[in-house]
């Protein structure tokens, strides 16, 4: 029983990590491709791919619950924070910046994730990853300060990259609220909102139209970096919480420094290699935390994908289906103890 109920940290720290690698490597494709572009049409050229992606990808709405329309508000607000604040800042930063540094820098995300999660949500922070969030804000100080000493313009290129973790941070809390609808309809309502917002504004600002090339490129990295990159997050919030989502998504800046340094870029220096020490080492603390306990289940009734297997649901129907499905269904009083995360059912205080 305890193997099967340990299985959704497993998995959800997996997607976690699926979509930080796809989100990682899009930060210096950005880098390249939009040399050059003004930032609104960039994050639209990106959403727009995250669109296409997600409208291929939706469920059969057996399988996942759908959208409400009371979901519409905090979708508009994912969609502000997510699709249009942090993309433009940072497109913009990338400009001003070295890859480098803002792939290092997207680490805060994690952070204001955290601490958004334990505010909003009242996920677990004990000492340890208290202490891991210190190690990353420290890691954020270092990088300040080496862009700080290359220049005012690049100082303003990191400070935007930072603003965008923290709109991205509010995005990654909102999110934790649709985790359990159907993923590729979240990321194409958001998207698509995202997509028309940014382009409304390139149009106000006057910003060109990029070449082909470039929009082709711009389209692809906004289909694997942003949609399906976004499609795993929402599935390892479902199974992780959004505080520990958050943290395996903190390794997204190292891949995608791996592929600025692969793209040429040489701008490592002390501070940085020191500032990334320190986040790697409040990622690591992060995630070797246990966390079980005996804890109670109150009445809970709620609809989302979910299976027999889980030790969660064990309602019955007239015929047991195999595998993933979604119904409104509702789970009794229930007391044990099992190794778990802050998902929809493990929100309990502490």
């Amino acid at each position: 029983m305890s193997l099967v109920l340990s299985k959704p940290a497993f998995k959800g720290g997996l997607l976690a990590l699926l979509a930080a690698a796809l989100f990682g490597l899009s930060t210096p494709l950005v880098q390249r491709f939009g040399a050059g572009l003004g930032p609104f049409t960039t994050a639209a050229l990106l959403y727009l791919g995250a669109a296409v992606v997600a409208l291929a990808s939706r469920q059969h709405a057996s399988q996942e619950a759908p959208l409400n329309r009371s979901d519409l508000p905090r979708l508009l607000a994912m969609a502000a924070t997510g699709a249009v604040i942090g993309p433009v800042a940072l497109a913009w930063g990338l400009q001003r910046t070295s890859g480098a540094s803002a792939s290092l820098m997207l680490t805060l995300e994690a952070l204001f994730t955290a601490v958004l999660a334990w505010r909003w949500y009242g996920e677990a922070m004990d000492k340890r990853v208290a202490t891991a969030m210190l190690l990353l804000l420290a890691g954020g100080v270092f990088l300040v300060l080496e862009q700080g000493l290359a220049g005012q313009v690049q100082l303003l290129g990191l400070l935007a990259v930072m603003a965008a973790t923290a709109a991205w941070g509010v995005d990654n809390t909102l999110s934790r609220g649709v985790a359990e609808r159907d993923p590729g309809q979240v990321v194409w309502v958001k998207a698509l909102l995202g997509c028309v917002a940014t382009l409304t504004l390139a149009w106000l600002m006057g910003e060109p139209w990029p070449a082909w090339g470039a929009a082709l490129a711009l389209l692809g990295i906004g289909a694997s970096g942003y949609g399906l990159s976004l499609r795993f997050y929402l599935l390892a919030q479902r199974a992780f919480g959004a505080g520990r989502t958050g943290s395996v998504f903190a390794f997204a800046p190292f891949i995608g420094m791996l592929g600025a340094f692969a793209l040429g870029d040489r701008s490592a220096s002390v501070f940085m290699l020191a500032g990334g020490a320190l986040m790697v080492w409040g990622i690591v603390l992060h995630l070797s935390e246990t966390h079980e306990h005996e804890h109670e289940h109150l009445v809970l009734e709620h609809e989302h994908a979910h299976s027999h297997d889980d030790g969660h649901h064990d309602h019955s129907h007239e015929v047991v289906p195999t595998g993933p499905h979604s119904h409104r269904h509702q789970h009794l009083p229930m007391r044990h103890s099992h190794p778990h995360v802050p998902d929809a059912h493990h929100l309990h205080s502490h």
